[in-house]
Order: structure tokens, then C-alpha cells, then sequence
């Protein structure tokens, strides 16, 4: 049986990289990053509109777009973006495929045992020898069935179109080939055809190698840390003798590793297990490789690749660290970035921080995952990758990065901290462009113009919504590789372990516009766009925010409360029940609420829940509650997905020229502008001043500032810095007036100061 590891990249090579070479490296590449790979197509339409693709190096998803012209057996070269699906690595939308054909050797099937399933093998064709279905009766389509070894379980899905549809589930011992996916937590196989489930028969001969107790696939690789000695076992499968003629050794550190066993005869079913012993005389790194030679003649030989550190207890230092940081992605909502490759490096960590540079540096010995605290730093990435991209990114931030190399795992690491790659790059703002021209607040029309322009959209299905808002933008890491959602309307951070489920988590999207409240309800089957438009969605809890607030109007508790979670709650408003969101969250609410009353025409009096939603409050808590960075960077995604956006995140005073009871025009706007806004909450203090100046503008933060003279002339400034309240020190300024320039993310403002 072929147990052959599709990475055949030898241990001791593979210290260098370069970008993109088979897929294998493609799938190192940070999520939005675009990769261009090669391989053949393990399957064709059997399995909808998606496609399994591999070389001799992994295998990867791809989906939509020419990728729906494919069939099985084609060697293919395809582009895209990549994507996390539900935790599967895709390509998507696939942007250009080139078909070379059908490819002139097709993939074996890797067979492993149902306890190897997992990421590293993700995508490539595999076979399970020997499994039965827990299941009687008879196959349905898009159904999840359970294969078992009699220890371990691993779902067979089958979808619609395959052939297996409406035939019996086979009873008895199955060899089950197909292809290894992934939905949420759990790993699957999915058969591509009813050949793909075949009556097992057991081979004549086979081996299969377990090191302390667990199977390692032939051309593995193994890290033993600084153990003395390693427990092997060489098992036969087969019904025949395995003669294993000999075992030996190769590498760099061959001469390191010995073992009294030199090859017998193993009977059918039967094992054979002996200890391998090392006895290191340098420092650093340990390479070898064990070649276990037999009649298995399609595993011969078995070869495992074993990795340690010598008499240091770390591995061998990097002789260089990456250099060349670049960031060819730069968004208010993500970063891209890459870098070249380090010399003598398997992997790569990377620091980041918002708004000054790192100080830090990793400590050798320490195994660091995605999120972890490094001094004033956070881990973004740690892999054999070049790139990567950080999750968690907002509007007008600084941020900064350093790379280092390091080689080893477990404890074991050893990094090189001199000169890392460093850079740092602000996320951008709102991107508005010219997307309002032609929409004045002078004009009767204004709000029929505002609908026209927002329709139509391009539709983004409800289904997706945790690929599009919760995995590419609302989850964030946090400590020990974990991640972290949190809820619109409590403000609690829900903590768990990738990839995010919607049932494991209870959470759902909320309709903020309540879906009861559409005039068009259910108006979800088919969906209409008020029903997935991803403005008007937000995560909350399921229990314990999104069904107590249920189709409530939103309002300030005045009364009674009846109910709370956090900061989130249900109480009386007058004689009105109503659910209260924490309070950086009702702006926010606000405005999803007055966009789809303006996008799709539903007047707040317009139906008997709606109507009791008070418009008074919306507009005070939209002014009171401006977009923020966090806001501004969910927009401009969703822009980026839709194609449309939400006016009154853009421009705050549109919404002082719309009745939302009624979607009417008011002509006569709002008593105050957001210039004046700004200006009111403004404080500069003390004036006079011969010393310190404080500076703060209420309910928002400080991007930047400037000051100038009577005369224009700019004499100091400074950009980035994105505090609640500035102290500038003044002491070198000479006596006189002078104008202080603050920028906020809702504009500028500008104000007189004298010194003294």
C-alpha cells in the first residue's frame, strides 16, 4: 500500500524557500494573498463546483470562477485568492485557470490510516483500508455518513451527482478512496464516484511503521527534540511474511544514530519493535533519515526523516534573518505582506504592534503561536511561509512588524535576533472616492437618490457570512493560538479554537434591521437582498443577546430591567419594552438600521413592530456614537464584497435630512453639522498656556495634529498616534497665537492658543 507523503522535500533542504514553487508552498501564503500554482485535478464535476487539485508536494481546494470547466485528470495551472472555508484552504474565487490537458501520470491515492487524517494532509487523494460504515441502508446525497478502523471514526461525506446516490451502504471491510476535506472541526473523506468504495481485500504484504506507538507515513518527518532513544515498530498489514532485509541510516548526522535491529521476517498481521538509540556529539541540529528496506514494493524503502538538537538542547541558529519587507496589500480592513527568505531557516515568526516600534525580541527555548504576547509585541504568524497576513487589522492604525528565523520546534527553538526584517504601514481610511457625486442634500429627491444609488449590490448569500464578515474580519487571535469574536450587542469576546462554528460558539448574525420587521418577510427562500445584505448583519450571542433581543426596538433603559447579559439588556423605555446594545455598539446600530430603511424603502412606521422603533433615538445615538476605526474598516470591506455603501457612515450629517418613520425628505437638516460637532466637543486646555497643552475631542480619538502659526506656516506635527487626549508640550513655542490642527476620523477640526 502506497503511504508515500506527497512532501518529499528532504528535511535537510528544505531549509531555503522560494515563492510559490509547487503547492506546498502556495498554501504557506496569508489568507487574501493571490498564489499561482500547478497540479492535476483529482476530481471533475462530480463534487459541484469546486475542485481538488495536487502535485508531489500537497494539495489544495479551488473554487468558482474556470475552475467550473475542469475535469478530472487535467493538469492545471490555477490563480486566485485564498480563502479559509469553514477551516478548508481554498482558492477563491479562482481569477484564471490554464488546462494543459489531461496530465500523463494521475495521483495515487495516499493510504493512510483514518488517525493520519489532518491538515497536513488537506486536499490530496487518500485511501482508508479496512474501514466499515457505522450506517445501514441506503446512500442520500449531501449527507455525512461515519467510516471506523474499530477505534477511530471520520466522516464520509456524498454528495449530490455522484453515483453513489441511492444505492445501498456497503456492509463488511471497505477500502474507501476519495478526497480529504474539512467542514468546521472535522476532517472528511468524499468519494468521487461508487468506485471509490470497494470490497477490502487484505494486501499480500504491507508495512507500516509506528514511532512510540503512532504510524508515521513513509517519508514523514519526525522531531524527536533531545530523547536518547526512540521506540520503534515495523507492523505487516499483509497476509504474507514482510522480510525486511535491512536498516541503515543516512544524513548529515547518520553516525549519531544506531540500533541493534537489522531486519526479520514479520508474519502476517504480525509487528516487530525495537529502539532506536542516539548519542549526539555536537551542538544544534540533528538530521537523519532511517531507511527500512523490505519486499513491500511500493514502500521500499520505508523511510522516516528524523530531526533533534545535540548536547545545546536548541536547534542550529539561522545564519541569516528574511530581509525585503514589503506590504503589497494594504486596505482600512487588511494587510498583506511578504518577505524574502532567510539563509539556513525552516521557519519564520513574526511580531507585530500598533502604533510604535517593537522592542521586543522572541527568547530561545519558547514555542510561540498565533496571538501570544512577546513583550510589547503580539505573534501574527509563525510558519515555513513568506508571507502572512495579520488578522484583526482596522482603519487608520500604524502598524509595525518584525521577522525573525529560527529553526526547531517544541521547545527546541533557537532564533536569530539580530537585525530581523522590520517595517510598518498604515492601514487606510475611508476610501469614497467618487461614489456620492451627482447626491446633494439640496436636492427633493435626496432620498430616492440615496436608494438608487445603493441598488442594486452584488448579493452575498446569509450561508456565507462566516467566510465573508466572522473569517475574514471579525475574528481576531488571541493567547495559546486560540481566537476570539466579539458580540455586537454585549460586548462579550467569545474565546475558542479554530476554525469558528456557528453551533460551537452559539452565535448567529443579527439582523439589526429586525428580520420580522421586513415588509418582505421571511424573504429568504429564495433570499432577497434585505435579507443577507451584510451592512445590516452583526455576530451576536445566540442565547443570551440575539434571542433576548429578538425583534425588539432599540432604545435607552429608563425603567425596569428585565433582563441582562453583560453590557447588553432589556428593560422598559417609558411604557415601551426595548433591548439596550453597549454603548460603542449603538451608533453602529443606528446606522445599519437608517441604511436599510433607506436602501430598500422600508418606512420605521411601516409595520406594527418597526413602527414602535424610535427614530429620535437612532439619530442621537448615531451622533453620539461616530463611526470609529473598527466601523470604518467593516464598511470598506463590505464595500469591497458588495460593492455599496452605507451613506451615513460616510457622510454623518445625510441622516439629518430624512424622516426614517416615513422616508421622507426634510429639507431643513440638522441644528448642528459634524464640522460643529466636533467643534463642541473639542477642548483645549489650559489657554493660556507656558508649559503643557492638553487636548481631547469627547467621544472620539486623535489620528494626528499639527500646529501652525498666524501665518500658516506649520511648526510641529505629528501622525499616527491615535489617542484620547494629546499633552503637547509647548515650552519652545514663543509667546503668541497659534492654531492647533487635530485630525479626527470623522474630519478636522481647528482651533486658536495663546502662550504666554
Amino acid at each position: 500500500m502506497k503511504k508515500i507523503l506527497l512532501n518529499l522535500s528532504l528535511i535537510f533542504v528544505s531549509l531555503s524557500s522560494i515563492s510559490q514553487t509547487d503547492i506546498a508552498d502556495g498554501r504557506t501564503y496569508g489568507i487574501g494573498q493571490t498564489i499561482n500554482v500547478t497540479g492535476v485535478a483529482t476530481c471533475g464535476s462530480e463534487l459541484g463546483v469546486i475542485r481538488y487539485m495536487q502535485d508531489y508536494s500537497a494539495g489544495i481546494a479551488a473554487y468558482g470562477g474556470p475552475i467550473t470547466s475542469v475535469s478530472r485528470g487535467d493538469s492545471i495551472t490555477v490563480t486566485g485568492p485564498l480563502i479559509e472555508f469553514a477551516g478548508l484552504l481554498e482558492i477563491s474565487t479562482v481569477t484564471n485557470v490554464v488546462n494543459h490537458g489531461q496530465a500523463n501520470v494521475m495521483p495515487n491515492p495516499l493510504q493512510i490510516p483514518i488517525s493520519s487524517a489532518g491538515e497536513a494532509l488537506e486536499s490530496q487523494l487518500i485511501q482508508f483500508q479496512n474501514v466499515t460504515f457505522i450506517e445501514s441502508g441506503t446512500f442520500s446525497g449531501n449527507t455525512n455518513y461515519t467510516l471506523t478502523d474499530g477505534i477511530n471514526n471520520i466522516q464520509c461525506r456524498i454528495f449530490n451527482g455522484t453515483s453513489m446516490v441511492g444505492t445501498s451502504i456497503p456492509t463488511g471491510p471497505l477500502t474507501v478512496t476519495g478526497l480529504l476535506g474539512q467542514y468546521n472541526a472535522d476532517y472528511q473523506i468524499l468519494p468521487r464516484d461508487i468506485n471509490d468504495i470497494a470490497v477490502y481485500i487484505p494486501p499480500t504484504v504491507e508495512a507500516n511503521v509506528l514511532i512510540n506507538g503512532i504510524t508515521e507515513i513513509n517519508n514523514s518527518n519526525y522531531f524527536y527534540g533531545n530523547s536518547s532513544s526512540i521506540n520503534v515498530t515495523i507492523e505487516n498489514l499483509g497476509v504474507s511474511n514482510l522480510i525486511v532485509s535491512s536498516l541503515s541510516f543516512t544524513g548529515p548526522n547518520a553516525g549519531e544514530f544506531s540500533t541493534s535491529y537489522s531486519g526479520s521476517s514479520i508474519p502476517g498481521f504480525g509487528s516487530e519493535t525495537f529502539t532506536v538509540s542516539i548519542s549526539p556529539i555536537g551542538n544544534g541540529s540533528i538530521f537523519a533519515s532511517m531507511e527500512i528496506v523490505s519486499n513491500d514494493i511500493d514502500e521500499n524503502p520505508y523511510v522516516i526523516n528524523f530531526e533533534g538538537v545535540g548536547n545545546d538542547n536548541v536547534a542550529t541558529e539561522p545564519s541569516s534573518n528574511p530581509s525585503g519587507l514589503t506590504f503589497p496589500i494594504v486596505e482600512a480592513y487588511t494587510i498583506g505582506a511578504q518577505y524574502n527568505p532567510g539563509n539556513g531557516a525552516s521557519n519564520y515568526l513574526v511580531l507585530w504592534k500598533n502604533g510604535s516600534p517593537i522592542t521586543s525580541m522572541p527568547v530561545d527555548g519558547n514555542s510561540y503561536l498565533r496571538g501570544d504576547i512577546v513583550g510589547d509585541a503580539r505573534v501574527a504568524y509563525v510558519g515555513p511561509g513568506t508571507s502572512f497576513t495579520p488578522r484583526g487589522i482596522i482603519a487608520n492604525q500604524d502598524y509595525y512588524f518584525s521577522v525573525y528565523a529560527f529553526n526547531g520546534s517544541g521547545g527546541y527553538e533557537n532564533y536569530l535576533t539580530n537585525s530581523p526584517a522590520i517595517g510598518n504601514i498604515s492601514s487606510l481610511g475611508q476610501n469614497i472616492g467618487s461614489y456620492y457625486n451627482g447626491i446633494s442634500t439640496a436636492s427633493p429627491t435626496f432620498v430616492s437618490d440615496l436608494n438608487t444609488l445603493i441598488n442594486p449590490h452584488t448579493m452575498i448569500t446569509y450561508f456565507v457570512y462566516k467566510q465573508t464578515m466572522m473569517n475574514e474580519f471579525e475574528v481576531k487571535d488571541t493567547i495559546g493560538g486560540q481566537s476570539y469574536v466579539t458580540c455586537a450587542l454585549s460586548g462579550e469576546k467569545k474565546v475558542f479554537d479554530d476554525p469558528f462554528d456557528w453551533t460551537a460558539t452559539q452565535y448567529s448574525r443579527e439582523h439589526t434591521f429586525a428580520h420580522s420587521w421586513f415588509p418582505s418577510w421571511p424573504a429568504n427562500s429564495p433570499e432577497q437582498p434585505e435579507y443577507n445584505d451584510q451592512h445590516n448583519l452583526y455576530p451576536a450571542n445566540l442565547y443570551e443577546a440575539n434571542t433576548p433581543r429578538s425583534n425588539l426596538p432599540l432604545g435607552d433603559i429608563d425603567g425596569n430591567i428585565v433582563f441582562t447579559y453583560l453590557e447588553g439588556s432589556v428593560g422598559m423605555m417609558g411604557s415601551q419594552m426595548v433591548y439596550e446594545p453597549r454603548d460603542s455598539h449603538k451608533g453602529n446600530a443606528a446606522r445599519a438600521i437608517m441604511y436599510i430603511a433607506v436602501a430598500y424603502g422600508f418606512n420605521l412606521n411601516g409595520d406594527l413592530d418597526s413602527d414602535k422603533q424610535d427614530e429620535t433615538i437612532l439619530k442621537n445615538w448615531h451622533f453620539n456614537d461616530l463611526p470609529d476605526n473598527y466601523e470604518i474598516a467593516r464598511h470598506e470591506y463590505i464595500y469591497n464584497l458588495q460593492g455599496n455603501r452605507n451613506p451615513f457612515i460616510d457622510s454623518v450629517n445625510y441622516a439629518c435630512y430624512i424622516d426614517f418613520d416615513n422616508n421622507q425628505f426634510l429639507p431643513n437638516g440638522c441644528p448642528l453639522s459634524i464640522q460643529e460637532i466636533l467643534q463642541n466637543n473639542l477642548v483645549v486646555f489650559p489657554v493660556p498656556s507656558n508649559d503643557k497643552l492638553y487636548i481631547q475631542v469627547n467621544d472620539t480619538e486623535i489620528n494626528s495634529y499639527s500646529v501652525t502659526n498666524l501665518q500658516g506656516s506649520e511648526l510641529v506635527s505629528l501622525y499616527g498616534i491615535n489617542t484620547p487626549l494629546l499633552e503637547l508640550n509647548v515650552s519652545e513655542l514663543s509667546a503668541g497665537t497659534y492654531f492647533i490642527i487635530i485630525e479626527t476620523p470623522y474630519g478636522s477640526v481647528k482651533r486658536k492658543f495663546i502662550i504666554e
